[in-house]
């Protein structure tokens, strides 16, 4: 049974802390088992475009989420060869409410991401405001979406990688 009333502000920085720590870490079980079965991972080009039918940076359902973790996995993603070093500052984090309306929806909660990318071609900010729903399942908290605005969303950028 889900209780999103539950989940307060402490509650939800912990676990913004926690999956930053993961996946600055490449702790990618881990940071995988974070996530729902329906869960929605989402990085727009158009914040306020419909994803089904607008370009995407990232639009991921559960099973394209285990994909890339698993090519991330490999080894043999040139692109992550060696790896990125990452480093999150999560902040400004707010429980804006239950999507659903009632005990049994998922608590939405706010933040800003701050992720400094170091790679041999030099270092790169990725800076953006998140928007988690979460969920509790069998006492647990996890991710049933997250979306990510990149504040140069509109703009030209490098590639990206890895986790955001």
């Amino acid at each position: 049974m889900t209780t999103a009333l539950a989940i307060d502000l402490r509650e939800a920085e912990q676990f913004l802390y926690r999956e930053a720590r993961l996946a600055d870490a490449f702790a990618l079980e881990e940071w995988e088992a974070l996530w729902t079965d329906d869960a929605v991972y989402h990085v727009p080009v158009d914040p306020d475009a419909d994803p089904r039918t607008h370009m995407s940076i990232v639009f991921d359902n559960r099973g394209r989420i285990a994909t890339r973790i698993k090519q991330l996995q490999t080894g043999r993603r040139h692109s992550q060869r060696p790896p990125s070093r990452l480093c999150r500052s999560v902040t400004n984090v707010e429980v804006l409410g239950v999507e659903g309306g009632d005990d049994r929806g998922d608590t939405v909660v706010g933040s800003v991401v701050q992720i400094l990318e170091s790679r041999d071609r030099g270092a790169t900010w990725w800076v953006g405001r998140v928007t988690h729903r979460l969920r509790r399942l069998d006492g647990e908290l996890r991710m049933a979406a997250k979306t990510v605005v990149l504040v140069d969303s509109d703009r030209a950028l490098p590639t990206m990688s890895f986790l955001i």
